[in-house]
């Protein structure tokens, strides 16, 4: 723990009723870094009033968003933005001590069982149902409706514990695997969907110039793995009456589905007392257009 007199003298003033002097305060706080955190969990500890209880949880809390601030701010100006570590970092915002070693085991774990059953002669569709046996059906990843009373749905270190996920979190598994194992396809834009495409080998979205549906072999569900044909997207366009333009036949940038994520995410805290974290995931969500 850090240790000064200006600690301690600020910590007294935690219960100030006065919420500008408790506004200096805590900014003063926050001012020292996660480093005081130690310091604040043994006040939490020795505090018998809720109410000052619940203001060192939401100091803690602002250091952790502090933190997670920077981390994603690093991310989104990495020269590459690795999908994965990006899901982990928007699990940080309510999990903000979670530990990535056990993710990354399970994602090693999938990957080698998938890696087994490839080799070099399978066709995409092959390939395709290969990594949705494997991930739906060997390692029992179940999909479910986006359920906005059940935040742990959009953190994937949940998802993998629970082997339950929506759409978009089974979709990132889904892509991530792909990656992992030189499979070309990508997460595509189309509208309230997380549909994966299987490309031409030789398509490159940044010099193609013809309509990239052209490229595309066939689509994937990222809720359970089912394949889908240019037919059945085709038909979803006709179903929610919007036209089908190029755009949404290209895929999406990591940083794009982070984003996504993150606002999916935000609709989750819509209560009078959780509405600063919804806030706090929208400004995260912004974060990644700059």
């Amino acid at each position: 723990m850090v240790e000064s007199k200006e600690i301690n003298a600020l910590f007294t003033l935690i219960d100030d009723p006065d919420e500008e002097v408790y506004g200096t305060v805590s900014n003063r706080i926050i001012d020292f870094g996660r480093g005081i955190i130690p310091n604040l969990e043994d006040l939490w500890e020795n505090t018998l009033s809720e109410a000052v209880q619940e203001r060192i949880e939401m100091l803690i809390h602002r250091l952790h968003y502090t933190d997670l601030v920077t981390d994603l701010t690093e991310w989104r100006d990495s020269a590459y933005h690795d999908l994965l570590f990006g899901a982990l970092l928007v699990s940080k915002f309510q999990y903000p001590e979670l530990h990535t070693t056990p993710v990354l085991q399970d994602i090693e774990k999938i990957r080698r069982n998938v890696w087994l059953e490839l080799n070099n002669y399978l066709t995409p569709l092959e390939q395709a149902n290969v990594l949705s046996s494997i991930i739906y059906n060997y390692y029992n990843l179940k999909g479910v409706e986006v359920n906005y009373s059940n935040p742990d749905e959009f953190f994937l270190h949940k998802v993998l514990e629970s082997k339950k996920g929506n759409a978009i979190t089974n979709g990132i598994i889904y892509q991530v695997m792909c990656e992992l194992l030189d499979i070309h396809a990508k997460i595509i834009n189309i509208p309230k969907q997380m549909v994966i495409a299987f490309y031409h080998t030789d398509y490159d979205a940044a010099t193609y110039i013809g309509h990239p549906q052209e490229k595309i072999h066939f689509y994937v569900d990222g809720v359970n793995g089912q394949a889908y044909s240019h037919q059945d997207i085709e038909n979803y366009f006709k179903r929610i009456s919007v036209p089908s333009i190029p755009a949404y036949y290209k895929p999406i940038s990591h940083k794009r589905t982070i984003q996504i994520l993150l606002e999916e995410t935000s609709k989750c805290f819509t209560l009078p007392s959780n509405e600063y974290k919804q806030k706090e995931l929208m400004a995260l969500a912004d974060l990644l257009d700059i």
